[in-house]
């Protein structure tokens, strides 16, 4: 039988017989992660590791490195984002502690706003680190908006709306924070009622209401006391209503070029609703 460890590069398994000489795989959690991420449990000395290994080309790991290097560090040391504990880049291989729990979003933990505080409690801390102005950040984003029009086969009128709105947005100076990137239920677990985050690999400097849009579209709409509850958490609502809307547009273009590229024809219809919502 092919072990899951047969399944990283030489290199990558050299490295982790020095790091953690002996260890065994206790799960394989890599169909959770991207195309191109191998996730693996490995038990060793007592102790659980997780282990994170990437093909060339995908540039998770590399976030995922730079957050915990510089970043993390408010989470890791209340014990509520794992810990770093070898790495190496020109490998694509990296080694975390394993943190016990169940993944929030099959959990009875996805219903309980309670969870949503501690969502924006734990992101409210990690946003107030650090900030910088960008007069780059919005332009370059319009325009690759407005580059992704032309493949995301839709119809002739919305497009020409799109590109006309977009057109008109103003370009302000923008805050960046360190962000999460992929702040919902699949990047947190639940341990007896404490939240605790796990996958960096999206990390990046970006306005901070870009953590709330996964949130905003698919959590927030099932019961308004979760939004409520993680407001209170988080202090405030950085969603100013204009950049908000722009966000969203930019957000909707991105996912509808996705699925006409992959054929994934569900979601570009509901792309297309979301849109003409957004742009009548």
């Amino acid at each position: 039988m092919i072990s899951a460890l047969d399944t990283l590069t030489p290199a990558q398994r050299d490295l982790l017989d020095q790091w953690l000489p002996g260890a065994e795989v206790v799960a394989d959690r890599s169909a959770l992660h991207r195309a191109g991420t191998t996730a693996l449990v490995l038990s060793a000395d007592d102790d659980r590791f997780l282990v994170k290994t990437t093909t060339e080309g995908v540039r998770h790991i590399d976030r995922e490195l730079a957050a915990h290097r510089s970043w993390l560090a408010p989470w890791t040391d209340a014990g509520r984002a794992p810990s770093l504990v070898e790495a190496d880049l020109d490998a694509r291989i990296i080694v975390m502690t394993h943190l016990d729990g169940e993944p929030a979003s099959t959990s009875p933990a996805i219903h309980d706003p309670e969870i949503y505080r501690q969502a924006g409690e734990l992101l409210a801390t990690f946003h107030g680190q650090a900030s910088v102005e960008d007069e780059d950040y919005e332009p370059e984003l319009d325009e690759r908006a407005l580059a992704s029009l032309d493949g995301a086969g839709l119809e002739a009128g919305l497009t020409e709306r799109l590109r006309t709105e977009i057109t008109s947005w103003p370009t302000p100076t923008t805050v960046l924070v360190p962000t999460h990137g992929d702040w919902q239920p699949t990047s947190w677990v639940v341990d007896a009622g404490i939240l605790r985050v796990i996958d960096s690999g999206r990390f990046g400097f970006r306005p901070a209401r870009y953590d709330l849009s996964r949130l905003s579209a698919q959590d927030f709409p099932r019961n308004d006391t979760f939004e409520k509850a993680f407001l209170e958490g988080y202090g405030s609502d950085p969603r100013e209503p204009e950049a908000w809307h722009r966000l969203q547009v930019r957000d909707a273009i991105s996912v509808a070029a996705w699925a006409h590229r992959t054929g994934h024809a569900e979601v570009a219809a509901l792309s297309v609703d979301t849109l003409t919502g957004l742009v009548p």
